[in-house]
């Protein structure tokens, strides 16, 4: 698309974060400015305006950027304070329902999960994970199902930039290991945390993906073992995959965000 040049400098800034938001792949100026048409000098002046400003960060030892944290949390903002979030919202619910266990919407952040939406359980026992939780990558149901939504290249890229910190008995802590078990989750479509984060817990998630197939959050529901176990957890799954499908078109189908 080919942008009016009437259209204010704020707009444009708009439209680069736009075209660098729905790339799988970093972006240099020239890429961005392929679908813009602006003046060359005008998108390395607004791209560089925003990494300074900390919505875009540029690719090591490369002229290309991808989004940075302000520019996540200013879309993670839109997906919380969207309307659609009341109906997210019952959708977690009737999850939760049919589970009987606490349901969680998660994105992911640079320092891990943070835990968007939830739905807890009525059991008097239960796992305390409230809305705002931040959890890590690599011993987490969410987590994984994130890590496994990304290209093999780029999986083992971001592992081995993790600290693969030990948490229980259970916990991936060399980056083979948990690797592998990525490569399963892309096959399967879900990930299963068995009592890798905390003893005695499991947890399962699905990722919530945009039409174009990319990831946008987790689904996982979790509970004790005195009610969960891996089986059970799996069968889960499906209920699961059933409401990012419905997560998704509830995101995606309005003109909302």
């Amino acid at each position: 698309m080919d942008v009016d040049k009437r259209i204010p400098t704020n707009m444009r800034t708009l439209l680069i974060l736009e075209v660098v938001g729905r790339s799988d792949v970093p972006l240099s100026p020239t890429e961005i400015n392929a679908e813009l048409g602006l003046p060359k000098q005008t998108v390395h002046r607004l791209v560089s305006t925003l990494e300074r400003e900390g919505f875009l960060v540029r690719e090591a030892d490369r002229n290309k950027f991808r989004p940075a944290r302000r520019a996540r949390m200013m879309a993670t903002g839109l997906l919380y304070a969207s309307r659609n979030a009341i109906t997210r919202h019952q959708i977690l619910q009737e999850i939760a329902a049919q589970t009987g266990e606490a349901v969680n919407f998660v994105v992911p952040e640079e320092s891990g999960m943070n835990y968007l939406d939830r739905v807890d359980t009525n059991w008097p026992f239960r796992i305390q994970l409230p809305r705002g939780s931040n959890v890590p990558f690599h011993c987490t149901a969410s987590g994984k199902t994130f890590m496994a939504s990304l290209s093999p290249a780029r999986r083992r890229t971001f592992v081995q930039g993790l600290k693969l910190e030990r948490r229980t008995a259970n916990t991936h802590t060399t980056e083979d290991t948990l690797l592998a078990e990525l490569a399963q989750i892309a096959k399967a479509g879900h990930a299963i945390d068995n009592q890798e984060f905390m003893d005695d817990m499991f947890a399962v998630a699905v990722p919530v993906l945009d039409p174009q197939g990319r990831f946008v959050a987790a689904i996982a529901t979790h509970g004790p073992k005195q009610r969960l176990n891996e089986t059970k957890v799996t069968e889960f799954s499906d209920v699961l995959k059933a409401a990012a499908i419905r997560l998704r078109d509830t995101l995606f189908e309005s003109n909302d965000i």
